[in-house]
C-alpha cells in the first residue's frame, strides 16, 4: 500500500469512529474514487483490522458455586492469557464479589442479573435447570455449534441428553455427578462387617457400631429443605422401588403417595428416632454433613464424588485414607441408584458476544480443562476417556467404577420439566415438615399424600405454585 493511501486509511479510521451522519459517510466514500479496486480492498482490510484493534475486547461473565470458585481461577487465567477475549468470574470480582453458597443461590444470581438487564454471558448450569431456562427463552440454541451426535462420541451420553430440550441442545457438559454412599473402611473392618447393600444392613451395622464405637452418629444425609434433600430422597425412594414423577406417554404420573414413597420417609425417620442420624439432621446441608464426616463424626455419609477429594485434604486428619465408596443402599429385592447431577455451560440469549462465548465453552469443555479441574476440585469429568486418564486414576482410583455405575443405568434422573423448581419446592416443603423430629408434624402418609396432590394439581393446571424456595437453603 502506498504512503498516500496509508495516511488516508489512518484518517479514515478516525473519521468513521467520529462520524455522526450518513451524509458524512457518503462524502468519505467519494474520496476513494481516485484509487483502483485492489488498493481499495487493501484499505478495507486495514480498516477492519484497525477497528478491531481500537475496539475493546469482549468481556464474558459467569458465576459458580462458592466452593468451586478458587478452582476456576487458574482456568480463567489461562483462557485470558491465550485469548483477546476476557472472562470475568463474578466470584473473584475484587470490588463486588458474588459468592452463592448453594445451587439455589447460583440460580437466583443468574435470574436476578437477567431481570436487572445485566445478564451473564455464560450460564454455568445445574443439570436440572435446562428445561426451565430453555422454556423461558434464556438460552441460545447450540445444536449447530455443538452437534449432539458428535458430543456423544466424546462425552457421557446421559450428560449430552440432559442438555437437550425439545430436540435442541442448550447445555454443553463440563462435569458430571452421581450420588454415592461413603463409609469408614477402618471401622467396618474392626467390626468385621462388609459394606452394607440394603437399608436393613445399614441399620443393623449402625446399631452394632453404636455400642462399640464412640461416634455421635452413624448415617449422615442432607436433611435441610433444599435441592440436596431432594437429590438424597430420590435415591432412597428409588431404593424402595418408588418414583417421583413419570411420563407414561399421555400424562404425568405422580408416585409420592404410593407405599414405596411412604416407606422411604419412614426409613429416614427411623434413622433419626434411633439416633443413627443426628437429631438436627433437618439443619444439615452438603457442606455441613461433609464437615461432620471429615471430623470423624459418622460411619456413613450420602454425598457427591467431590467429597472424596475434600475427605483427603488438610481438614480431614480423622478419616484420611480410611474411607470407601459404594452405591446407595436399597430395600430387599430392589436396586440401588444414584441421583444424576452435573454442571455444564449454556450461553445467554441476551449476550452480545455469541461467537466469543462459543469459543469459551469449547475451551472449558476441552479434555485439558476438564482434567485440570478434576484433579484440583475432585469432581467427575463428563468426557468418557478421562475416567481412565492415568493422572486422574492415580489420584482417584475409583473413577472407572463410577463410570461402570453410570453406564449400568444406576443413575436416577430428576423430572426434566419446565416446572421442576416448583415440584421440587413442593417436595422440599413436605419432607421438611415430616422429617423434623422437633415438631408435631404430619405422618409420613399424610405428608406424602399432600405432596402428591399439590404436584398433580400443578402439573395439570400449569399454574405457579405458592411454594417458595429460600436462597438460605
Amino acid at each position: 500500500m502506498n504512503c498516500a493511501l496509508y495516511k488516508h486509511t489512518l484518517w479514515m479510521n478516525n473519521r468513521i469512529l467520529t462520524m455522526k451522519n450518513r451524509y458524512q459517510f457518503r462524502r468519505l466514500l467519494k474520496s476513494f474514487r481516485k484509487f483502483d479496486p485492489i488498493t481499495i480492498l487493501g484499505f478495507l482490510i486495514v480498516l477492519f483490522l484497525g477497528i478491531r484493534l481500537i475496539a475493546p475486547p469482549a468481556t464474558l461473565k459467569f458465576v459458580v458455586p462458592k466452593e468451586e470458585a478458587k478452582f476456576w481461577r487458574p482456568l480463567v487465567e489461562q483462557f485470558n492469557d491465550q485469548n483477546r477475549i476476557r472472562i470475568k468470574l463474578a466470584n473473584l470480582d475484587p470490588t463486588q464479589p458474588i459468592n452463592p453458597d448453594n445451587t439455589e443461590a447460583v440460580k437466583e444470581a443468574y435470574i436476578a442479573a437477567l431481570e436487572a438487564e445485566t445478564p451473564y454471558d455464560l450460564i454455568y448450569m445445574d443439570i436440572i435447570w435446562v428445561p426451565e431456562f430453555a422454556e423461558a427463552g434464556m438460552l441460545v440454541d447450540l445444536s449447530k455449534d455443538f452437534l449432539p451426535e458428535d458430543l456423544k462420541r466424546e462425552f457421557l451420553v446421559s450428560e449430552v441428553d440432559n442438555g437437550i430440550y425439545q430436540d435442541k441442545l442448550y447445555r454443553v457438559p463440563f462435569r458430571t455427578d452421581i450420588g454415592v454412599l461413603y463409609y469408614r473402611k477402618d471401622l467396618l473392618e474392626q467390626a468385621q462387617k462388609d459394606p452394607p447393600e440394603t437399608f436393613k444392613d445399614l441399620i443393623n451395622i449402625s446399631r452394632e457400631l453404636q455400642m462399640q464405637e464412640d461416634i455421635p452418629s452413624d448415617y449422615l444425609w442432607q436433611g435441610k429443605p433444599s435441592e440436596s434433600l431432594v437429590a438424597m430422597f430420590v435415591e432412597v425412594l428409588h431404593g424402595f422401588g418408588g418414583y417421583w414423577i413419570n411420563w407414561d406417554g399421555e400424562e404425568f404420573q405422580v408416585g409420592l403417595d404410593q407405599d414405596e414413597a411412604i416407606n422411604a420417609v419412614k426409613f429416614l425417620l427411623q434413622t433419626v428416632k434411633e439416633g443413627i442420624s443426628p437429631r438436627h439432621i433437618n439443619d444439615l446441608r452438603e457442606l455441613d454433613t461433609l464437615d461432620l464426616f471429615q471430623r470423624g463424626q459418622a460411619v456413613f455419609m450420602r454425598h457427591w464424588p467431590y467429597a472424596w477429594n475434600l475427605s483427603h485434604g488438610p481438614d480431614a486428619d480423622a478419616i484420611r485414607g480410611k474411607i470407601g465408596i459404594i452405591p446407595m443402599v436399597h430395600a430387599e429385592g430392589e436396586t440401588s441408584g444414584g441421583c444424576k447431577g452435573g454442571w455444564g455451560f449454556g450461553i445467554a440469549k441476551q449476550t452480545r458476544y455469541k461467537q466469543d462465548a462459543i469459543k469459551a465453552v469449547k475451551f472449558f469443555a476441552s479434555a485439558a480443562a476438564q482434567r485440570q479441574f478434576t484433579l484440583s476440585f475432585g469432581s467427575v469429568p463428563s468426557r468418557r476417556r478421562l475416567f481412565f486418564d492415568p493422572q486422574i486414576v492415580a489420584r482417584y482410583n475409583h473413577y472407572p467404577d463410577l463410570l461402570n455405575l453410570m453406564d449400568s443405568g444406576s443413575w436416577i434422573s430428576r423430572p426434566r420439566i419446565p416446572e421442576y423448581a416448583q415440584v421440587s419446592c413442593i417436595l422440599q416443603e413436605h419432607l421438611g415438615k415430616v422429617l423434623n423430629p422437633d415438631q408435631n408434624g404430619p405422618t409420613p402418609k399424610a405428608a406424602m399424600t399432600k405432596a402428591a396432590e399439590e404436584t398433580r394439581q400443578l402439573l395439570a393446571d400449569k399454574q405457579d405454585s405458592e411454594c417458595e424456595i429460600s436462597s438460605e437453603n
